[in-house]
C-alpha cells in the first residue's frame, strides 16, 4: 500500500470518529452546564436554547404524548383480547397503584408538567421481566418482574420510580432527537467519505452513530436510577431496595448479559456503586419519612428472587 493510500485510510478514519463526536460537542458544553438538584448532578431540561428548539424539531412533544396515548391504548386493548391484561380487582394491581399514589406526589419537583399529568398503572401477565413508563405517566408492569425477583414494596417503588423518571427527565424525547441527529450525520458523512475516499464506510459510519446513541441511553439510565430512588425514598420506601434490586437482576442477567459499551443499560455494578456513592443523599430522605435519623433505621431486608 502507498504512503498516498495510507494517509487516505488514516483521514477517513480520524474523520469518522470526529463526525461521532462532533455531534456531541453540543451536548459537551450542555455537560459542563449542568446543575445539582437534591445532591444528583443532572443535564438541566432546556425549554429555551437553540438545542431545545432543535429537540422540538426532530421529536416535538405534542407528537409524542399523542403517539404515547395511543400506543398504550393500543396496548392495554391487545392484552384484554388475549386475556393477560390482569383485572383492577387483582391483588397485585391494587398493590402497584397503591405504591404509585404514594409515589406522584413527590414527581412534579423534577417536572412541573406532572401534576397535570393523567397517571394509568396496568399489570400485564408476561415471564418478561420488564415495566415502563411513557410520557403522560402511564406505567406497565410486567408479572414476570414481580413474581421472577420476588420484589418488595420498596424494590417495586425503586424500579417505578426509575421508570417514572425516564419520563420526568424527559429521555425519551432527549433519545428520539439525538437518534435522528445522529443518524443525518452518520449518513451524510459516510457517504461523503466515500465519494471522497473511494472506500464504501457508510456502515461503519452508521454503527459508530449507534454507539454514540447507546452511550447516552447509558447515562439516561444512570439518570433514572438516581431520580427514581430520590423520589421513592420521600414517598417512604428505603432507597436502599435499590442495591437489592440490582443485585437481583445481575443474578438473572447472569453470563447472557450484553457487553456494557454495546448495552443501553450500564453494567449492573455500575448502577450499585453510584447509588451506593448517593446514599448519603438519599436515606436522610426516607429517613425522614419514618421520623427518625439514618443512624436508627434497621437494616433492609428484602426478599430471595425466585428460581
Amino acid at each position: 500500500m502507498n504512503t498516498s493510500s495510507i494517509v487516505r485510510r488514516t483521514a477517513v478514519a480520524l474523520a469518522l470518529c470526529g463526525a461521532v463526536q462532533g455531534v456531541p460537542a453540543q451536548d459537551k458544553r450542555v455537560g459542563q452546564d449542568q446543575v445539582v438538584q437534591d445532591g444528583i448532578v443532572l443535564k438541566p431540561i432546556e425549554r429555551d436554547s437553540i438545542k431545545a428548539r432543535w429537540r422540538d424539531f426532530t421529536a416535538p412533544e405534542k407528537a409524542i404524548n399523542e403517539q404515547s396515548a395511543q400506543q398504550y391504548l393500543a396496548l392495554l386493548s391487545q392484552a384484554r383480547e388475549k386475556g393477560v391484561l390482569v383485572p383492577e380487582s387483582d391483588p397485585q394491581v391494587k398493590r402497584l397503584r397503591a405504591i404509585a399514589q404514594r409515589i406522584i406526589p413527590n414527581t412534579a419537583r423534577w417536572n412541573a408538567s406532572a401534576q397535570g399529568w393523567k397517571w394509568q398503572v396496568n399489570l400485564l401477565k408476561s415471564n418478561e421481566v420488564n415495566a415502563f413508563c411513557m410520557p403522560g405517566g402511564r406505567i406497565a408492569f410486567y408479572t414476570g418482574i414481580i413474581d421472577k425477583l420476588n420484589l418488595t414494596d420498596d424494590e417495586i417503588a425503586a424500579v417505578m420510580g426509575h421508570e417514572i423518571a425516564h419520563a420526568l427527565r424527559e429521555h425519551g424525547r432527549e433519545r428520539q432527537s439525538k437518534a435522528t441527529t445522529t443518524g443525518l450525520v452518520t449518513q451524510l458523512g459516510g457517504a461523503l467519505f466515500s465519494a471522497w475516499s473511494g472506500y464504501d464506510v457508510r456502515g461503519l459510519a452508521n454503527t459508530a452513530g449507534q454507539l454514540y446513541v447507546l452511550k447516552f441511553s447509558r447515562d439516561e439510565e444512570r439518570e433514572a436510577d438516581l431520580v427514581g430512588l430520590d423520589i421513592a425514598a420521600r414517598s417512604g420506601y428505603d432507597p436502599r431496595a435499590g442495591i437489592a434490586l440490582w443485585n437481583k437482576m445481575a443474578a438473572l442477567d447472569g453470563r447472557g448479559a450484553p457487553p456494557e459499551l454495546l448495552s443501553t443499560h450500564p453494567g449492573g455494578a455500575n448502577r450499585i456503586e453510584q447509588i451506593q456513592d448517593h446514599m448519603n443523599v438519599l436515606l436522610p430522605l426516607y429517613a425522614r419519612t419514618k421520623g427518625t435519623s439514618v443512624d436508627r433505621l434497621p437494616a433492609y431486608r428484602g426478599n430471595v428472587a425466585s428460581r
